[in-house]
């Protein structure tokens, strides 16, 4: 994830990055998005009763005055000036009070759905709201709860501010099995302005399956490839033959080559002639790079960094919601099935990277995975045989495989991103979705929420993903994981990282190579600065890390 600073509060997540809730001072709650959303929870049998996708849960019921909710900020009110005149929310923060979180809380009962995924949702307005000094704050319209397994949640969607007339506000959460103490908060935190919120709900988007037990002697799982394991990195931004023979000499076997661009933009990707055009180019550097793998022998795995549609404010993919981006979609994977099928340095076809959805898709559209299954189902019809990669909700996180059931298509691998904590993989990224780490430097190994972070910790963090690839005999990989260059024991990080990886027998894509100089393992191993990335005169220690396993890898040129 390019520059994704907390991942988290991946963004919705930025959540964390993995979706993990951020150490917070009480007057600065952390990242809703991401992190926040993505808290990490035991694996456990699903809520009951059990909800469907799209039922509205619960919704804020303003109709009657006295049981509205009291103990209103300073500046705010109950007022008959929502959409078509109804009740809403209302709140002015004057410019000299721009310090602080001026919310209102309304206690939600979350108990009979624990262990779900909801969207959190609501209408809003904004008259003059001044830009917020971190991403999360600004309006809010935040889900909040406690879990003694996983620590505080906190979920809104960032960079809510300036003026603008009634719009849909979405973020997602993960609601942990011991959630305790639910609230929703409306206000805004840390800017000036005046808000209006309306029609605050609570929508099902998943509820956790029942997993059959292991097998107890399964055959070997489908991994699209004959080697023993494949291990390796994510592409640089373009293509240079330079870098795959370096690669070669590093004997690295695999590439998750990237077609991206405009990372943290919103309303990109909009012009399908034009995303064609630059999409065409990037196919032709594509089939460079499958060259240069063949001869270097490399394997690719070939990744939609850049749906068509792009993101909206939140993270959410534009072609769950709308039919143009979606037929688009399946079209170009048709091409590139067409173009690249039989390919021998062809591993795999990435469908979408770090899919997000924090809203229902509209009848008669696949939603996050019901879009990859359409594409899958049109590439099977070109080419029977090559891997197909499934990546999951809330930015590839890990935590939402708890919710995941496989789908019924043949030769599919299953990936996920390992970011995790992301206030300490991005101490110091800052990143347009709102993924920021917290005030505090971080060390690894060390304490992160009042608990250890450890080898364990991060073993516990991946269970989802155990659990599924044994409950289903499936095959794992991931597509991405790092910790940034500055961050204390990033060699410490990589190498538990990477042990469990090979433990579970999961192939793995380091993020990046000679991409974004903070990620770089040929960067030296300096303090903070995210400007200047000076190469190192010998391996760095991250570099010593992930070549310990890179030396053990099996690579078959072609000629």
């Amino acid at each position: 994830m390019h520059l994704r600073t907390a991942v988290a509060a991946t963004l919705l997540l930025a959540l964390a990055a993995c979706g993990d809730p951020p150490p917070r001072s009480p007057d600065a709650p952390p990242p809703a998005a991401a992190t926040a959303a993505t808290a990490a929870t035991a694996p456990a049998k699903p809520a009951a009763p059990r909800s469907r996708t799209g039922e509205v849960l619960w919704k804020l019921d303003l109709s009657d005055p006295a049981k509205r909710p009291g103990k209103l900020p300073a500046g705010a009110a109950w007022a008959d000036e929502g959409p078509g005149g109804k009740p809403c929310f209302r709140i002015t923060v004057p410019p000299d009070g721009a310090k602080g979180m001026f919310v209102v809380t309304i206690p939600v009962d979350l108990t009979p759905w624990r262990g779900m995924v909801v969207s959190l949702g609501c209408q809003a307005k904004a008259d003059g709201v001044s830009e917020p000094p971190v991403a999360w704050n600004g309006i809010k319209c935040m889900l909040h709860c406690k879990s003694a397994s996983a620590g505080d949640l906190w979920v809104n969607e960032g960079k809510v501010f300036g003026t603008f007339d009634w719009r849909t506000l979405t973020a997602s959460a993960s609601i942990p099995e011991d959630a305790t103490d639910g609230a929703i908060m409306l206000g805004m935190q840390e800017c000036t302005g005046t808000a209006r919120i309306a029609e605050v709900t609570l929508t099902a988007l998943a509820v956790r399956p029942l997993r059959p037990a292991p097998a107890a002697n399964p055959p070997p799982a489908f991994k699209g490839h004959d080697l023993p394991r494949l291990r390796g990195v994510m592409s640089p931004n373009k293509f240079d033959e330079k870098d795959f023979a370096d690669l070669a000499a590093m004997n690295v076997n695999a590439v998750r080559w990237q077609i991206g661009r405009n990372w943290g933009k919103t309303g990109g990707e909009r012009d399908l002639a034009e995303y064609d055009k630059w999409l065409d180019g990037r196919l032709d550097e594509l089939a460079l790079a499958l060259e240069a793998g063949r001869k270097h022998g490399i394997k690719l795995m070939i990744d939609i960094h850049a749906p068509p549609g792009g993101r909206l404010s939140d993270g959410t993919m534009a072609m769950v919601l709308e039919q143009p981006y979606q037929d688009h979609f399946v079209k170009i994977w048709e091409r590139i099935a067409r173009r690249f099928k039989g390919h021998p340095a062809v591993w795999a076809y990435d469908l979408v990277n770090e899919p997000v959805q924090n809203k229902p898709s509209p009848a008669g559209l696949g939603d996050w995975l019901g879009v990859q299954v359409k594409a899958a189902k049109a590439i099977r019809a070109i080419d029977p045989v090559t891997a197909i990669s499934i990546e999951v909700d809330a930015w590839d996180n890990p935590q939402r495989f708890a919710w995941l059931e496989p789908v019924d298509i043949p030769n599919v691998i299953y990936q996920a991103h390992m970011y995790w904590p992301g206030e300490y993989t991005h101490q110091g990224v800052h990143n347009t979705w709102g993924e920021q780490a917290s005030g505090g430097k971080l060390e690894y190994p060390g304490t992160f929420n009042k608990r250890p972070l450890d080898r364990e910790a991060l073993r516990r963090y991946l269970q989802p993903v155990r659990d599924f690839q044994l409950a289903y005999n499936a095959h794992i990989v991931i597509g991405e994981f790092s910790a940034v260059r500055w961050a204390e024991g990033a060699d410490r990080y990589l190498a538990d990282c990477t042990a469990i990886f090979e433990e579970y027998g999961w192939d793995w894509t380091y993020h990046a190579f000679r991409e974004w100089g903070g990620w770089s393992f040929e960067a030296a191993d300096l303090p903070y600065d995210r400007k200047n990335h000076p190469k190192a005169t010998s391996p760095t220690r991250r570099a010593q890390a992930l070549m310990a396993w890179f030396t053990q890898n099996v690579r078959k040129p072609q000629p």
